[in-house]
């Protein structure tokens, strides 16, 4: 990219670039180091922490919040309203945790009233391309969600859950902590913790061992979590 694209701005006493075909509301509350590419429209109400880096086409509205060292690759929508027939245009919010990577084309819909107003992505999230974030979802720290994933409205993802490609999740469920869920999945249930969870519908296959390994759990915790897991797994 040319010197002569980039505007600098110097904010907080560091320098952010923003690329000269960018829209940055003047009300945008912007952190310092952050690199705003081409064609970037970022609205009245975003806030941008330290270090955020959107890349060119990316699109930024509504009450939206974005934590430190956050990477946002090219085509991604956050903030937007929801696709929900219900919502009337209340205030709602998105808030985007820090050190996330979002790859091209995700998109993250803003929250409503009747699902609590917020949409939240935890710490340390990798959201792959073209995955779905709908309205009022609340995802914790770690999690992974793999190409084309997809969330219905109103559904909690714990701490560390890896959700595979083309996944289908029904609303106002949950996803359990270091749980896994396969490909082409479609979940109507709450899935178990530590657990592989594939199919459609879903059914539990036994412990997540190579998730528990990953995270540096010893082997007397892994041979602890495998009896329950199999036994809840008999039952379903």
């Amino acid at each position: 990219m040319s010197a002569p694209s980039i505007q600098s701005q110097a904010r907080q006493e560091s320098a952010t670039e923003i690329h000269a075909s960018a829209v940055v509301s003047p009300r945008a509350q912007i952190g310092s180091e952050c690199f705003i590419g081409p064609y970037v429209i970022i609205g009245d109400d975003v806030t941008l922490g330290d270090r955020v880096r959107i890349d060119a086409h990316c699109v930024i509205d509504g009450h939206t919040r974005i934590g430190d060292d956050t990477h946002i690759f090219p085509f991604v929508s956050i903030g937007l309203p929801p696709q929900d027939l219900k919502f009337s245009g209340e205030a709602s919010e998105t808030e985007i945790g820090r050190r996330n990577r979002i790859r091209e084309f995700v998109t993250v819909h803003r929250g409503t009233k009747g699902g609590g107003g917020l949409t939240k992505t935890g710490d340390d999230c990798f959201i792959m391309a073209q995955a779905h974030i709908a309205h009022d979802c609340i995802l914790g720290n770690e999690v992974i969600m793999a190409n084309a994933a997809t969330l219905a409205g109103h559904v909690i993802v714990a701490d560390g859950a890896n959700i595979g490609r083309l996944f289908g999740r029904a609303p106002v469920l949950s996803r359990r902590p270091r749980g896994y869920v396969g490909g082409y999945s479609v979940v109507v249930k709450d899935s178990l913790p530590f657990a592989l969870t594939v199919g459609n519908h879903a059914k539990c296959y036994g412990l997540n061992k190579v998730g528990v390994r990953r995270r540096g759990y010893s082997r007397a915790t892994i041979a602890a979590l495998h009896t329950p897991s199999i036994c809840c797994c008999r039952q379903s």
